[in-house]
């Protein structure tokens, strides 16, 4: 009988979670807060907003600091729906 040698996966150490969450601040056209919740939800709900000036439509974007790349493409995918502004933080 052959004897069949198992390697053992590596053990991958996990970084520890972040104590803050990322924030970016995007205006929208106000109308276009359903379609923008609709499209997050789309991108496996990589984070959540909160209206922060529903007459300007600003919005505040929470995310995981780590996911930080797929904020930014997500952000880009957004803009080919509708015109949207990257705010600086405050």
């Amino acid at each position: 009988m052959k004897k069949t040698s198992r390697i053992k996966p590596r053990k991958r150490i996990c970084p520890p979670p972040p104590t803050w969450s990322a924030r970016t601040y995007v205006r929208i056209d106000p109308s276009k807060t359903g379609l923008f919740r609709f499209l997050l939800e789309g991108y496996d709900n990589l984070g959540i907003f909160t209206v922060a000036n529903k007459f300007k439509g600003i919005l505040q974007l929470r995310y995981s600091p780590h996911l930080k790349r797929e904020i930014d493409i997500f952000l880009k995918a957004v803009a080919t729906e509708m015109e949207i502004r990257i705010l600086p933080a405050p």
